[in-house]
C-alpha cells in the first residue's frame, strides 16, 4: 500500500533530522509527512531542507500551534488528498521506535478483517500487551497511562489494552469511516476518540507490541489541561453510550438463551 508517516512537529529541532533518517531507513518504501506548527525553534526549516533533499519527505506548514488533534487532522487530509492508500502516526520525538514500523504495517495487510477482507483496519502500537514495553519512564508515568487506559477500557468498552499510545497504522478507508474530521479532540485524548470512533464503525483493530522510549531531547507536550480534557471527555462518552451498551448486552444475552432453548 501507498504509506505515509505523519510527524506532528512543535519545537523538534533536535529530533525531526534523526527520526525522518531512521524512518525512511526502516521502511524505504514509506513516505514522510511533518507537520509543523510554526515552530519558534525552525523545526519547519530543517524539514524543508529534508524535503529538499528527498522527494519522499514532504512538510505541511501550519500558521501556529493548535493542538496534536489539530494537526493530524490535517495531516490526514492532505494525505487522502493526495491518495495514500494507509497514514501512519507516529511522535516527532524518537519515543516511537521507526524500526519498528515494518511490524505495523505487516500487521495492517496481513490480519484478517471482520468483512473477510486481508488486512487490518486500524493496527495500535501497544506498549501494554506482551512484549511491549516503556524505557526511561517513572512510576507515575506508568500508572498515568495505564490507569488512562483501564478507565477508558471501562467506560467505553473498548477491548484494546493501549487506548492512549499514539504509534498507530490506519488504512485510508478506516480514516473515512471514523470521520475524523468530526474528531475535536486534543492531545492524546484525540487518540482515545480516534479509538472509540473506530469500534463505533465496527473495524477491525489489533494491537503490536512497541517499546516505547522517553525523548532524550526536548520538553514533553504532557499538562495536566490534556489530561483533565481526556478524563472529562471519557467519562462523557461513558455515560452517552450506557444504553447503546446494555441494549447490546441484552441482545447478546437473548441469543444464548436462544441457542440453550434449541
Amino acid at each position: 500500500m501507498r504509506t505515509i508517516v505523519i510527524l506532528p512537529t512543535y519545537n523538534e529541532r533536535e529530533n525531526i533530522g534523526s527520526v525522518v533518517g531512521r524512518v525512511r531507513a526502516s521502511t524505504p518504501e514509506v513516505d514522510v509527512l511533518v507537520v509543523d506548527d510554526g515552530s519558534p525553534d525552525g523545526t519547519g526549516e530543517i524539514a524543508d531542507a529534508l524535503a529538499a533533499t528527498d522527494a519522499s519527505v514532504h512538510v505541511l506548514h501550519r500558521a501556529g500551534k493548535e493542538g496534536l488533534g489539530a494537526a493530524y487532522r490535517a495531516g490526514m487530509s492532505w494525505a487522502l488528498d493526495a491518495g495514500y492508500e494507509a497514514v501512519v502516526e507516529m511522535d516527532a520525538d524518537g519515543s516511537h521506535r521507526p524500526e519498528e514500523l515494518p511490524a505495523l504495517l505487516a500487521a495492517l495487510r496481513a490480519v484478517p478483517s471482520g468483512d473477510g477482507a486481508d488486512g487490518a483496519d486500524l493496527v495500535l502500537g501497544s506498549r501494554w500487551v506482551a512484549g511491549g514495553g516503556v524505557v526511561n519512564w517513572p512510576a507515575h508515568r506508568r500508572l498515568l497511562s495505564r490507569g488512562g487506559s483501564a478507565y477508558s477500557r471501562f467506560c467505553l468498552g473498548v477491548r484494546a489494552r493501549d487506548v492512549t499510545g499514539g504509534y498507530r497504522a490506519f488504512t485510508a478507508d478506516a480514516l473515512r469511516r471514523i470521520h475524523f474530521g468530526d474528531v475535536e479532540s486534543q492531545g492524546y485524548c484525540f487518540q482515545i476518540d480516534m479509538l472509540r470512533r473506530a469500534y463505533d464503525a465496527g473495524l477491525a483493530v489489533v494491537e503490536v507490541p512497541i517499546t516505547f522510549v522517553e525523548r532524550e531531547h526536548g520538553a514533553s507536550k504532557m499538562t495536566g489541561g490534556i489530561v483533565a480534557e481526556a478524563m472529562l471527555r471519557v467519562t462523557g462518552w461513558g455515560i452517552a453510550g450506557l444504553p447503546k451498551r446494555f441494549r447490546r448486552q441484552s441482545e447478546r444475552s437473548t441469543v444464548t438463551e436462544s441457542t440453550q432453548r434449541a
